[in-house]
């Protein structure tokens, strides 16, 4: 999905039952338009499946289809979508049939023309994430011109987005919580953060070979998951993040290596 300007957003609050109209197909003028000159934030589960779906490594996916940047609030290390070095600078995977990973495709495509964000309200005491929705309305896009009427709710169904949802809420939670220091990462806590979120098969191999197993106290059934569960090994590289955050004790550490 296109990082929208403040001109393509429509100012309006919707919820999931939001009706709007839109249809995109290879008949109309602007088909995949929409998949050049973008900028993709990728999360954990989006690399997941489409490492997965192009048979590679995390290693090799980040290293050829990616770049990193950093937030500038929170100083975390971000993941996006790196475009083709041409003069539309499209997507890597689309063609013009269409996108070749389609069924694995990231969230933010799937959810487009709407946008999906969360923020973070209430007191410092009693905090409540809370997801919010947008239209993306471009100038070169035409699908609000075709007859096909949604609710957000039914879009989200039939993109079957929730599950990415799912998966990417406790990583965007995070994203929303700051240092308690009030202090930017350290390089080596960015690169750890990095590994742990984006890169599942260098994580896998720091938790089974370092000390991680010996320091902290996983359940077996756990450890035997994570061996070849990438989604497992997900979740618990975010428990590892919020440890390095310091923002809870997701992780116990065994007595013997407590501070007396």
């Amino acid at each position: 999905m296109p990082l929208p300007s403040m001109k393509d957003v429509e100012p309006r609050e919707l919820t999931l039952e939001t009706e709007f109209k839109f249809r995109c197909h290879k008949g109309v003028k602007c088909f995949t338009k929409c998949c050049r000159s973008i900028s993709i934030l990728l999360t954990p589960y989006d690399i997941v499946r489409m490492k997965k779906r192009l048979g590679i490594s995390s290693e090799e996916f980040l290293d050829k289809y990616t770049y990193m940047e950093f937030d500038e609030k929170s100083s975390h290390p971000l993941v996006r979508l790196k475009m083709l070095d041409d003069n539309e600078k499209k997507c890597p995977f689309v063609t013009p049939e269409g996108c070749t990973i389609y069924t694995d495709r990231p969230a933010n495509c799937r959810y487009y023309p709407v946008g999906q964000g969360i923020m973070r309200k209430g007191t410092n005491d009693e905090p409540v994430n809370v997801e919010f929705y947008f239209f993306i309305k471009e100038p070169h896009c035409l699908g609000y011109q075709e007859d096909a009427d949604w609710t957000i709710k039914s879009w989200k169904d039939d993109q079957e987005v929730s599950l990415y949802d799912d998966m990417n809420r406790e990583w965007k939670e995070i994203q929303l919580r700051r240092d308690p220091f009030g202090k930017n990462l350290d390089s080596n806590k960015q690169a750890q953060i990095y590994t742990a979120s984006f890169d599942m098969d260098r994580f896998r191999r720091f938790v089974f070979e370092s000390r991680f197993l010996d320091i902290f106290d996983i359940d077996k059934e756990e450890i035997e998951r994570i061996k070849t569960d990438d989604v497992a090994l997900m979740k618990l590289g975010f428990r590892y993040v919020k440890y390095l955050l310091m923002l809870e004790e997701t992780l116990k550490v065994k007595e013997k290596y407590k501070k007396k």
